[in-house]
């Protein structure tokens, strides 16, 4: 048998900041991304179904903190973003199963401690058990009523009908720049020794994303059935027609975008394919 190459010593961190190195964080994503393609099958659904939920508690917070926002265009939205960011707070600090933060476990694959079947398995299961939460937390505050409280209704249809509207290939680029952001958000919360260390890092680029416009394929799974519900033009298909590009834009944005490059830098051996 073929003896495997080693991988290179992780370099001391030498900065003077008081966080795992970039090449620790590589580390621990890995070993994380192992640890999750072996979940349970019922494990992994429940937690995927939690992970909705929490997505849906940070875009019912964003809904609420943008209407009747009167900061102008530019602050508003990023305290609306700063708002939705508690989702993945509660993803990461409470534990749950989050399909566009799992794209992450492709850098597991690329080192060969995945097989392809467990990274698909995960996503799927985690993708609709994500969809499960969303659409139940979606139903619960639509039956709620708190819609009504400050006019949130017409923030949801507007919003719903905005996404709906996508062009193809906007929603997937936007696809695409969200699950760069999130990612990072993921991969930086792996260099906190703490749970305040990991709430702080993850705030600034979840409140970047929504600021900035872009898609996340979970949280549409809330803002757009929700806003049906709340009277805008829309149906089934005009949610898996943006659902589709945002999705495949969710995937490029972390596994390409984040993980293989991060796999490339501080994990590929020495002897594997350039």
């Amino acid at each position: 048998m073929t003896e495997t190459p080693q991988k290179t010593t992780s370099p001391v961190n030498v900065t003077g900041i008081d966080a795992y190195s970039p090449y620790q964080i590589a580390e621990r994503v890995e070993a994380a991304g192992v640890a999750k393609a072996g979940l349970p099958l019922d494990k992994l659904a429940t937690l995927g179904f939690l992970a909705g939920v929490f997505i849906s508690i940070g875009a019912a917070l964003y809904v609420m903190v943008m209407t009747g926002n009167d900061l102008g265009f530019g602050p508003g939205r990023l305290l609306g973003g700063v708002a939705f960011s508690i989702g993945l707070v509660l993803v990461v600090i409470a534990g749950a199963e989050l399909f566009t933060g799992n794209t992450l476990i492709v850098m597991a694959w690329a080192d060969g401690k995945v097989g392809l079947g467990a990274l698909l398995r995960n996503w799927i299961v985690s993708f609709f058990a994500n969809t499960a939460g969303a659409l139940a937390f979606a139903v619960l505050i639509w039956m709620s009523g708190i819609l009504a409280f400050g006019g949130q209704t017409e923030t949801i249809v507007k919003i719903a009908e905005a996404k709906l509207a996508l062009p193809f290939d906007v929603a997937l680029v936007r696809g695409i720049l969200c699950n760069m952001l999130v990612c990072l958000a993921v991969w930086l919360s792996f260099a906190a020794h703490d749970v305040v260390g990991k709430v702080v890092v993850i705030i600034f680029p979840i409140a970047a994303f929504v600021a900035l416009g872009f898609e996340h394929s979970i949280a549409n799974l809330y803002l757009i059935p929700l806003g049906v519900m709340a009277g805008a033009e829309g149906n089934l298909t005009g949610l898996v027609m943006n659902l589709i590009p945002v999705t495949l834009g969710n995937i490029i944005g972390g596994a390409g975008g984040v993980a293989m490059i991060y796999w490339v830098i501080y994990r590929r051996r020495a002897g594997d394919p350039k």
